[in-house]
């Protein structure tokens, strides 16, 4: 929006005696300055609207009136979480959206980008919904979950083969540290890897959404890893000289990581430990689906596997669990666990490690691992 009126502006004032004065309105025609103004009124909007939005959440009783998974395994050295409101991605969510609609200059990416955000985030806010108005903790079920996934995906796919513009991102394979595709006209892994990086992001995003400030933390730490790829990727002497793939348009996405990483300082003032709101299903979901849909737009989702290691490790954790759990019980009778606990995170808080250590430890992880998924724009 931003974009479009600094046009229209200049281009009324041109030849007038006004043109000089305002033509500090060139600025908004550059990425990095429409960036920075995401990031700063997505973190504005956030800290202004956050104190309302927990009240008002207090108010209605949307909170976590129930006993967590990680206390009823035990857990009990940690502050009681009980009544603390959740759909903390309420906050999140529109003002990262109206932060990247003002400061961005629209295209399909960025509105696919957009568009899967908010199908996810109506999918976490209605399991929220459930959790908090049923009794107990259990939300929709994990079918209506992957319905919703698979369509969104399907739906994603579907618009990349019908766009020649765009249908390389399911025909060609291209991974981290080589120059050229490693396939092409490979729809039949092309799809599939979309499918996969969409909706395992998303629900990898979920399942680390555990502790105070660990899942919005390393969202940010991927939103940065995001942001310097897609600008890349987006400009035209940047993308030729470090021979990555030139995606047209692909610099916009800039501003939403840069939305995201506002929203997400915004939010993480309130999630902090001890937290006063927590994400939910309405921010984990919409978030990790966000990261998967640019990293794929990037022609780059295996980037998202080396920022996100974090996420990767909490994932991982809970399959290893789960499969690990119904092996030995196939093969002995007694069902066994590799973990103290899953997702990972609850792994180290059994091993005694207090909640705010376990979440700065993975903060240091995500750290590495968004130094070496940016070290692949160079080591190629």
């Amino acid at each position: 929006m931003v974009y479009w009126f600094s046009e229209w502006a200049l281009e009324q004032l041109k030849g007038s005696s006004w043109e000089e004065m305002f033509s500090f309105l060139r600025l908004f025609q550059y990425i990095t300055i429409r960036s920075a103004g995401a990031g700063l009124t997505a973190l504005a909007m956030g800290l202004f609207f956050g104190p309302m939005i927990i009240r008002t959440l207090q108010r209605a009783k949307f909170g976590q009136d129930y006993v967590d998974k990680a206390e009823e395994q035990g857990l009990t050295n940690r502050i009681e979480k009980k009544g603390t409101p959740t759909m903390g991605g309420i906050l999140i969510i529109p003002i990262l959206d109206i932060s990247a609609l003002i400061w961005a200059q629209w295209n399909e990416l960025v509105l696919i980008t957009l568009i899967s955000m908010i199908v996810l985030a109506g999918l976490g806010f209605y399991d929220d919904y459930v959790k908090i108005t049923k009794t107990g903790n259990k939300g929709v079920s994990s079918t209506v979950k992957w319905i919703t996934q698979i369509m969104l995906a399907a739906g994603v796919v579907i618009y990349f083969a019908i766009h020649p513009e765009l249908k390389s991102i399911i025909t060609e394979l291209r991974i981290p540290y080589w120059k050229e595709p490693l396939l092409t006209n490979a729809i039949w892994i092309g799809a599939p890897i979309v499918f996969f990086t969409l909706i395992g992001s998303s629900n990898a995003v979920n399942l680390t959404d555990g502790l105070d400030g660990l899942a919005i933390g390393c969202t940010m730490l991927v939103a940065v890893v995001l942001a310097v790829w897609t600008y890349v990727s987006g400009h035209v002497k940047f993308a030729e000289y470090l021979q990555v793939q030139y995606v047209p348009g692909s610099g916009e996405l800039t501003v939403f990581c840069a939305a995201i990483l506002g929203a997400g300082l915004a939010f993480l003032w309130f999630n902090a430990h001890p937290a006063e709101i927590f994400m939910g299903d309405t921010g984990s979901l919409a978030l990790g689906g966000s990261l998967g849909v640019m990293a794929i737009l990037m022609h780059q989702p295996f980037i998202l596997f080396i920022a996100g290691g974090v996420f990767v490790m909490e994932a991982a954790s809970v399959m290893i669990q789960t499969g690990y759990y119904k092996y030995t019980r196939k093969r002995t009778g007694v069902p066994q666990r590799f973990f103290k606990m899953a997702p990972i995170h609850h792994h180290f808080e059994k091993l005694g490690w207090y909640e705010t250590k376990v979440v700065f430890r993975f903060y240091i992880l995500g750290v590495i691992f968004a130094v070496i998924a940016l070290s692949a724009l160079k080591i190629r």
